[in-house]
C-alpha cells in the first residue's frame, strides 16, 4: 500500500507472472486479501479466483488467520513479553494514524501480542502475532510506548534504514481456501537486516 501511481507494484508483477505461467489473455483477476505498508517487507496474499478470495477475507474477517511479524524496534521493551491494546485513528491530512480514546467517533480497536526474542545492538528484535489489521497498527501501537520501528521515521524512529524500515510479515497461518488443509506461508527476512544484527538461522534457536 502507498505505492505512487506510475511506480512498479506487487499486484502489477503478480499479475504478469500469471498471465504468462497459465497464459491468460485478456485481463487477469487478482483479490487482494492482505496488505502491506509500502516500507514493509513479508508475506502478502493474493487469490487468483473471487470465490478464493471471498473465503480467505472470511477467515481473515473471523480472525482465523495467525500473523506473525518480526520487527526491530528502538529501546528495549520493558515488559519483555506483553498485549498491546489501544483505539486508533486515521490522519488523512498527514497518511498516518494516531492513537485515541475509545469514545472517538472514528476509532477503532487495535490489539497485537509482542515478545523481545533478543536485544541488538540499536535496540530489540520483537516477534509480534497481529490480532487486528489496522493500518499503520504495528507502527502506532510499538511507537507509543517508546519503541518505534527502526527506519520508521514517520512514527518518531531516529535511526535510519537505507530501503523500508524493518518490520517484516514473516509468516502466514490459515485454512487452504479450496483444499481445506493448513496453510504456512512463510517470507525470508531481508538480508539488509544482518546490518542490524539479526541473523535468522541463529535467532531461530532461541
Amino acid at each position: 500500500m502507498g505505492v505512487p501511481a506510475g511506480k512498479p507494484s506487487l499486484l502489477e508483477q503478480a499479475r504478469s507472472y500469471i498471465k504468462e505461467k497459465y497464459q491468460k489473455p485478456g485481463n487477469v483477476y487478482l483479490g487482494i486479501v492482505s496488505r502491506l505498508d509500502a516500507p514493509v517487507t513479508g508475506v502478502v496474499m493474493i487469490a487468483r479466483t473471487s470465490k478464493a478470495a471471498s473465503r480467505l477475507t472470511e477467515q481473515y474477517r473471523a480472525s482465523d488467520v495467525e500473523k506473525l511479524y518480526w520487527a526491530v524496534v528502538e529501546n528495549r521493551p520493558d515488559p519483555r513479553e506483553g498485549r498491546c491494546v489501544d483505539w486508533v485513528r486515521k490522519d488523512e491530512r498527514h497518511r498516518k494514524m494516531h492513537i485515541a480514546a475509545a469514545s472517538h467517533p472514528e476509532a477503532k480497536e487495535a490489539r497485537l501480542r509482542y515478545r523481545a526474542i533478543t536485544d541488538l545492538r540499536q535496540g530489540s528484535l520483537l516477534e509480534i502475532f497481529l490480532e487486528t489489521g489496522r493500518k499503520h497498527q504495528i507502527r502506532l501501537q510499538l511507537a507509543h510506548r517508546g519503541w518505534p520501528i527502526v527506519g520508521d521515521r514517520k512514527y518518531g524512529a531516529e535511526t535510519t534504514m537505507q530501503a523500508g524500515i524493518a518490520l517484516h510479515a514473516l509468516r502466514l497461518q490459515l485454512t487452504h481456501p479450496v483444499l481445506k488443509t493448513e496453510l504456512t506461508i512463510t517470507a525470508e527476512v531481508p538480508s539488509a537486516w544482518r546490518a542490524l544484527g539479526v541473523v535468522p538461522e541463529k535467532i531461530a534457536k532461541l
